[in-house]
């Protein structure tokens, strides 16, 4: 069994980011593997962002990976500083549900829970 770290660095909502991610998770746990954490940072904070409003013909990714991680407890974690920079959250703004702040720092120190960090 291994355990992975997943970082998603990327818009989800211009790239495919988000949803491969979500396949690796799903595929992983299926095969017995684990995922400790899954971090996003730089722009693919914006996933974590509550004021969404997609088309209704438009898959809701970002909820999809919060259900997931809920469901089989992984943290799913946001960069705190990435996100004020890019107005995603603040003193009045929350995350959306399922997302929590972290820092660097924290991303940091999971990294020696894992046996491979997997970038989106």
């Amino acid at each position: 069994m291994t355990r992975f770290g997943l970082l998603i660095t990327s818009n989800s909502y211009a790239s495919q980011s988000l949803a491969s991610a979500l396949l690796f998770a799903k595929t992983a746990v299926e095969h017995g593997h684990q995922i400790d954490h899954i971090f996003l940072y730089q722009e693919a904070v914006y996933s974590a962002a509550a004021n969404i409003d997609l088309p209704a013909d438009e898959p809701d990714i970002s909820a999809m990976l919060a259900s997931f991680c809920h469901q089989h407890s992984i943290p799913l974690l946001f960069c705190i500083t990435a996100a004020e920079k890019r107005g995603v959250v603040s003193d009045t703004l929350p995350a959306r549900k399922g997302y929590i702040a972290a820092g660097l720092a924290e991303f940091a120190m999971r990294q020696t829970n894992i046996d491979k960090l997997v970038q989106f």
